[in-house]
């Protein structure tokens, strides 16, 4: 399996290059040139544990890595969770609600940043180089991706973060870690800021080059490969657990995880239609409901790792609405650039339509659902989860299945607030509070940030 550029301009490359390349030479997304199909394997997977769904999904994409190495890879990345199943499904309140919280962080990145981790280390030794990895975070992204590299040889980390804009325990997971190779920097500014720095470092490819930029944001394929699995997972486990029609309610806000599940499905999981829930950065709805992908300032909310307006995976969606037309999807991108905005036709919107449905929230809705689901159920939500499940609780039309996106207690003002009660602390989030704390405050400034990386490396 090779890798192509969603702009079409750069040469197929493989899989280990995918990995360490993070964003295209032409400023694209690289995707895999064809879409494996396991239609007809789905009752052999569903006997599977997660590890052995995970190398049997992970090997169709993954040519170049061979099966000891990938086995023990896998293994490697899924033993520092909580429990053997990594993604198991609860079903409460008439809900299934897929648990992506059992990692070191407490967020379901680390599903895709514990495998990202020891796929860079394991591509950087083979080929005796070094890395500098720059990304950007709206909470969760920022603490699995230090964890995944925190200590590894070969590898230096930068994360930026909006300062203030992400919750005390957020905070405090990625500014604790101090080991020597990993750098934090709270950008003045918003997410998207952060996320706009990111990009035009790695769009400078003389810069890029000099310094071994690699990406862990989810423009690194790797990091939507590794999401793919826990919904051939979730599905088996709700099946299991009586569920007949099925649909993923996904809160996202930078499409990531949401283009996962519809790549699963693309490669024959038999889902019904995706149900996408924001926050009030609601961009990802007003495109699915009325074409309306523009730029609007930024909101803070109850759910802050969705505090988002330009989604950075929406440009792989894009490229198989236009029909893997790269011409057409550079089209596209170039009117956002220019003009805040894209333009979508009503058949691609009827298309669109097909595919996925939404729901948005807001502060007031949430935290009502925080309340109302613990009163009924006795099972805590987080925030970002909530939004889920209230659109799954506002339908009630199939079985739905949430991604449970974090652990309640990284949002524990919210949580209290809701319920009166303060959300239970497991061991790794009560002990950061104690930790030394290392984080530099930089402008935003795209400038200001190279200078620092060149000068850390």
């Amino acid at each position: 399996m090779n890798y192509i550029s969603t702009r079409g301009q750069k040469g197929k490359v493989s899989f280990k290059d995918a990995v360490m390349m993070g964003l295209a030479e032409d400023g694209g997304l690289l995707l895999p040139e064809s879409v494996p199909s396991v239609a007809d394997k789905l009752d052999e997977l569903a006997k599977l544990s997660y590890n052995e769904l995970a190398y049997e999904i992970i090997s169709l994409f993954a040519a170049d890595i061979p099966e000891t190495d990938l086995r023990t890879l896998i293994e490697k990345s899924y033993s520092s969770f909580t429990t053997p199943e990594v993604a198991p499904v609860v079903k409460k309140g008439g809900i299934y609600i897929q648990e992506l919280f059992h990692g070191p962080t407490f967020a379901f990145k680390d599903v895709a940043l514990q495998l990202l981790g020891n796929l860079f280390e394991y591509i950087l030794k083979e080929r005796s180089e070094k890395l500098n990895i720059i990304g950007a975070t709206s909470g969760d992204t920022g603490s699995a991706a230090i964890y995944g590299v925190r200590g590894k040889d070969n590898i230096n980390i930068f994360i930026l973060h909006p300062k203030g804009r992400v919750s005390a325990v957020q905070e405090m997971q990625m500014t604790s870690v101090t080991d020597d190779n990993v750098f934090n920097l709270a950008i003045e500014g918003t997410f998207d800021d952060a996320q706009d720095i990111v990009k035009a470092a790695f769009g400078d490819i003389a810069y890029k080059k000099r310094y071994k930029l690699g990406a862990v944001n989810s423009i690194n394929w790797a990091r939507v490969l590794a999401q793919i699995v826990y919904y051939f997972y979730g599905y088996f486990q709700a099946k299991k657990q009586g569920a007949q029609k099925v649909r993923f309610v996904v809160p996202t806000g930078n499409f990531g995880n949401i283009f996962a599940g519809y790549f699963a499905k693309m490669m024959g999981l038999p889902l019904d239609k995706m149900i996408l829930a924001t926050n009030e950065n609601n961009i990802l709805s007003r495109f699915i409901n009325n074409g309306d992908y523009s730029k609007k300032d930024v909101v803070q909310t109850y759910s802050p790792s969705m505090d988002i307006q330009i989604a950075s995976n929406f440009e792989r969606y894009l490229y198989f609405l236009c029909d893997r037309d790269s011409k057409a999807l550079s089209e596209k991108m170039a009117e956002l650039k220019t003009s805040g905005r894209i333009s979508f036709s009503s058949d691609e919107m009827r298309n669109v339509h097909a595919e996925f449905a939404t729901f948005s929230t807001s502060n007031e809705l949430t935290e009502k659902t925080i309340k109302e689901f613990y009163d009924k159920t006795g099972y805590v939500l987080d925030p970002h989860t909530a939004c889920g499940v209230s659109a799954a609780l506002s339908m009630a039309d199939a079985d739905y299945i949430c991604l449970s996106t974090a652990h309640p207690a990284k949002f524990p003002d919210v949580v209290e607030k809701a319920t009166g009660l303060a959300p239970e602390k497991p061991e790794g989030i009560a002990k950061l509070e104690n930790l030394d704390k290392k984080c530099i405050t930089i402008e935003n400034d795209l400038e200001r940030v190279k200078d620092f990386v060149a000068k850390h490396v």
